[in-house]
């Protein structure tokens, strides 16, 4: 018989069924190749900051025998769940859960005394776990109280931004995370619908989104779509945190280290690109006969560009249809001032919403 975990979950399942087959991870043997490479040196140390179910994540350690991870997720039941996948595959010994969200990275390695490791990875997608599972309220295929929270510890909830954020408030959600162009209207609608009853379902949200938009003038898909994927990034401060990671990130690589990075929509992979050009181009007044080595690239491009799921993968998961691979590698030791100045870039919010005064890290 199966044992059972601290969350009454039978062991290698979730209350979707098993760990391995509910969640494919994307682009998996592009990331293990991308990563691995970085591994072969002494002590090498590999960081998931998106661990989820933690098929990319053991995946790494099955082709590096000799690396460690550190596998980070605000989910606590993703962690559950991985660790016993983990364990289950020999693998527990390499392997360091820890629940936090990721913009805590540099926090984390400093209390483990580590002050360099060989690659980190981020898969920005949500996991099948949060899609699929009812209750989180992430889909707008299913009737689910709107909640979108990947940490249930923290208060703020995509049923409390409806509530509380103005009418304005709303539209600037909708037009910067959501780049969605009605969101003026939805979220007059929204407002004149919260007076009469509480926006507190998807189905609820996705029958207001519907009748907002004109038919002539809508997308492809489902109209909503636009809306949740802005409310969850409001809830869970995604591109906020991203930003201020990927300093962080380089800053403890070492030297032959890689950044692999799985983004899913124009405003994660903008995000991505526009931080690892900055490391690929030289740094300095125009004009200058000779290129000083402190404005020196310090990235090397892995992917050239970013690479999308084939015709094949995306048949084989669809869910891997939008996916952007970027890596680098880092190519020289980086100077301090550039760490200090992409980390001074990265301590203002991109975007114009994180209004709601309950957000959290």
């Amino acid at each position: 018989m199966a044992g059972t975990s601290e969350t009454g979950i039978a062991s290698g399942s979730s209350p979707l069924g098993p760990i391995e087959t509910i969640h494919a991870p994307v682009l998996l043997d592009e990331c293990v190749a991308l990563v691995t490479p970085a591994l072969d040196g002494p002590d090498p140390w590999v960081v998931d900051c998106t661990l989820g179910l933690a098929g990319h994540a053991c995946a790494f350690l099955k082709a590096a025998p000799a690396a460690h991870l550190i596998g980070i997720d605000r989910d606590q039941e993703a962690l559950g769940l991985a660790s016993e996948r983990m364990a289950r595959e020999g693998l527990g010994d390499r392997f360091v859960p820890v629940h936090a969200a990721f913009d805590q990275l540099e926090d984390i390695l400093k209390d483990r005394g580590l002050k360099r490791v060989s690659a980190v990875f981020m898969d920005l997608g949500l996991s099948s776990l949060q899609i699929d599972e009812r209750s989180r309220g992430f889909s707008y295929s299913q009737d689910a109280p709107l909640d979108m929270r990947m940490d249930p510890s923290q208060s703020l909830t995509a049923a409390q931004i409806l509530a509380d954020y103005s009418e304005e408030d709303l539209a600037r959600i909708f037009q910067d995370y959501g780049e969605e162009h009605h969101a003026r209207r939805i979220a007059r609608a929204l407002a004149q619908a919260r007076q009469r009853q509480p926006v507190r379902t998807s189905a609820q949200l996705d029958r207001l989104v519907d009748q907002a938009v004109p038919r002539a003038h809508r997308a492809p898909g489902n109209p909503a779509k636009r809306v949740f994927q802005a409310l969850r990034i409001e809830v869970n401060g995604e591109l906020d945190k991203l930003v201020r990671t990927l300093p962080q990130a380089v800053a403890r690589l070492r030297v032959g280290g890689r950044l692999v990075v799985e983004s899913y929509h124009s405003l994660e992979d903008r995000s991505v690109k526009r931080f690892m050009a900055s490391g690929l181009q030289a740094k300095l007044p125009q004009g200058l006969p000779v290129v000083p080595q402190s404005a020196r690239p310090v990235f090397l491009d892995l992917t050239h560009g970013a690479r999308k799921a084939d015709a094949d993968q995306v048949a084989a998961n669809p869910r891997s249809a939008s996916v952007r691979l970027r890596a680098v590698e880092v190519s020289r030791p980086i100077p301090a001032e550039r760490i200090e100045r992409w980390r001074e870039e990265s301590s203002q919010p991109v975007y114009r919403a994180n209004m709601h005064p309950s957000r959290r890290r």
